[in-house]
């Protein structure tokens, strides 16, 4: 009798599919003696994946009894979940997914059991022609890149009744899957939302309507997960812009393009101004550019072939026609600029340059466009116009391991005073179908990089292809409060643009050599950084970020002179402050100040008053009174100084 995997590693339902010579198989894959097996838990990342796909399949299978035309899309697993795209009449409503989640209790507790059987193209194509979707995908070369196909086998998973046998449903699919439909705990599932889709992500094809769930091994698991969604929607920056007056996303001006508000603007302000100052003290020299240019520009950097896509269409400018219609001129290309870099590599390139001069540091806060897709815009985490906090870095060979590992520790400092301080480093590696340059020149670029990111000792996560055309890369990945990671600072080592743009320096030896460039990004943007800190600090700024680091509450208005003097004091000594001279009751005035995070709210009456006092309120609801007023300001000018998170 033949062994399955299940024989070697199955009866718990916490192992849910088998690693079998190292490839995931089901756990009725047939095995060998001779074969390597080893269970995959269901809380693995590789077993969620696997329960959330199907759970896919499971939804999938609800949709097609609610709604019978609905045609099928794709299934895939994401990241905490999973979504599944239809061709159906109308756009599902809430009533609906309550309707699909039923459904689908009803199915896992029924206990179908997921088979997989391998098809011929040709009988694939038979038990497919209600599918036009699934058709489209068979024999593809897209096809490989979503679960439906893959590996050398096509194949079909059947849904077969518990009791019977009978098949229930199928979907064409790779695979794995658990068992049967009893492994996905019922009571740990939940559909999410619904959006539209365009087929396969291509604006040109169909738009489909997109479900997303979520899939969890226990109840508890679900909880929390649904917990951790709820701070993060009470954290989202766009919901939190608008609450504390801080930005704002006009549609008069267009999709993923922010307008900063005073308050706003004053956080902004100070970011930009700490970061400058490190950067001068770091060595780093300031330098500005135009936010448009002609397309040759871009043409010998490459990012005309390899990143037009990414650009904002071009502007034909400068063209003349005489009254005759004759062209006297044929007129230029111009772009707004996606990057900063091919700008400072003219100004590397203005004049000649020793070897005494590197490493040359060109910084610059420069404003960049790129077009992304409309479904992908997303507040200040993704937008369309954003300023970069933009480094390059021109160095020779011998200096470049060096220049890094400054590099990487500048970044890393800077990042933890602006009060991120859980790291780890990712490596992106050469993709080969996208990038110039040698085999030689990337090999030598990666480990040099990779030497740098392991001297920092942090955990180093490797990215296959993720590089961009001109070199490997690394980026730097800081989780928030609520463990979410962002990707912040990326280091990119770059010898192609020098030879590109035929940079040069005269060496010691009096000959020409080229230098060696490093793009630097360390905030990614400023509006991105904004919006992470504005998410990470839930609004609350620690007190030198605040927009508002005092509020002056007077008891009556009889009190306000004498805490506007408090106030006068506490602006020479740098403070940002505000005094509450409105009508509103005090208690209210407080509640305002608390709604607005403002870290301290100084208090007076008739006593402080009388007495150079003030009671100091702090943002957690603590309360110290009669505190001097000067003892009071030297305390909140410490706080700022020494960047106190409170």
């Amino acid at each position: 009798m033949a062994r399955t995997a299940f024989d070697v590693v199955g009866g718990d339902r916490s192992v849910v599919v088998a690693r079998v010579n190292g490839e995931l198989r089901d756990l009725a894959t047939e095995v060998r003696e001779s074969d390597h097996v080893e269970p995959v838990l269901i809380d693995s990342p590789e077993g969620l994946a696997v329960l959330r796909h199907s759970c896919a399949h499971v939804l999938a299978q609800a949709v097609q009894q609610a709604f019978p035309q609905a045609r099928l899309g794709i299934g895939p697993p994401i990241k905490d979940g999973f979504y599944y795209d239809f061709d159906v009449e109308r756009p599902f409503t809430p009533d609906d997914l309550r309707d699909l989640e039923q459904r689908m209790t009803a199915i896992i507790k029924s206990g179908q059991r997921f088979a997989r059987r391998i098809v011929t193209e040709q009988e694939a194509v038979g038990e497919l022609r209600a599918e036009p979707y699934k058709l489209r995908l068979i024999g593809s070369a897209g096809g490989a890149e979503v679960m439906e196909i893959g590996g050398a086998e096509l194949t079909i998973y059947d849904n077969l009744d518990a009791k019977t046998g009978e098949r229930c449903w199928g979907d064409l699919c790779r695979g794995p899957h658990v068992p049967d439909t009893r492994y996905i705990p019922a009571n740990a599932f939940a559909l999410m939302r619904t959006s539209a889709a365009y087929w396969l992500g291509n604006q040109a094809n169909e738009q489909l309507q997109r479900i997303y769930g979520t899939a969890w091994p226990t109840t508890e698991g679900l909880k929390a997960h649904l917990t951790f969604l709820e701070e993060a929607e009470r954290r989202d920056h766009r919901r939190l812009g608008a609450e504390l007056d801080l930005f704002s996303f006009p549609e008069e001006i267009g999709s993923g393009l922010a307008v900063f508000h005073p308050r706003g603007g004053v956080v902004r302000r100070v970011m930009e101004d700490y970061s400058r100052s490190r950067h001068e003290a770091a060595g780093y020299e300031f330098v500005n550019t135009p936010h448009i240019t002609k397309a040759d520009l871009f043409r010998t950097s490459g990012h005309l072939d390899w990143y037009a896509d990414g650009m904002y269409p071009p502007m034909h400018l400068d063209a003349e026609v005489d009254e005759q219609g004759n062209v006297r001129r044929q007129g230029t290309d111009y772009y707004l600029k996606p990057m900063n870099c091919p700008m400072h590599n003219l100004i590397f390139g203005a004049r000649g340059r020793s070897y005494r001069e590197l490493p040359l540091r060109l910084f610059e806060f420069g404003t960049v466009y790129r077009y992304e897709k409309s479904g992908v815009v997303q507040g200040m985490t993704r937008a369309r116009g954003f300023t970069q906090d933009d480094a390059h870095i021109y160095c020779t060979r011998e200096q470049m391991a060096d220049e890094l590992d400054r590099l990487l520790t500048f970044v890393l400092n800077l990042l933890r005073d602006y009060g991120l301080t859980d790291f780890y480093l990712e490596l992106s590696t050469r993709d080969p179908g996208k990038s110039v340059g040698s085999d030689e020149v990337w090999s030598h670029a990666t480990q040099t990089l990779r030497q740098a990111a392991v001297k920092q000792g942090l955990e180093l996560v490797l990215d296959e292809g993720g590089a961009a055309f001109y070199g490997p890369k690394i980026s730097v990945q800081a989780k928030d409060a609520i463990g979410r990671t962002w990707q912040m600072s990326t280091i990119q080592l770059d010898f192609n643009l020098p030879e590109l743009f035929e940079l040069e320096y005269q060496g010691p030896d009096g000959t020409r050599h080229r230098p060696v460039m490093i793009h630097r990004a360390l905030f990614g943007s400023i509006e991105r950084f904004f919006a992470v800190l504005l998410e990470h600090y839930a609004g609350a700024f620690p007190p030198w970020l605040a927009p508002v680091q005092v509020v002056a509450i007077p008891i009556t208005d009889a009190h306000v002179p004498y805490l506007d003097d408090v106030a006068s004091r506490l602006r020479a000594a740098g403070v940002r402050v505000e005094v509450d001279a409105s009508d509103d009751r005090m208690q209210k005035k407080i509640r305002n100040a608390q709604r607005q995070k403002v870290p301290y709210m100084l208090l007076a009456g008739d006593e402080d008053a009388s007495a150079g006092a003030v009671s100091f309120r702090y943002r957690d609801g603590t309360q110290k009174n009669g505190v001097p007023v000067e003892e009071a300001i030297a305390e909140i000018v410490a706080a700022i100084a020494d960047r106190v998170q409170v």
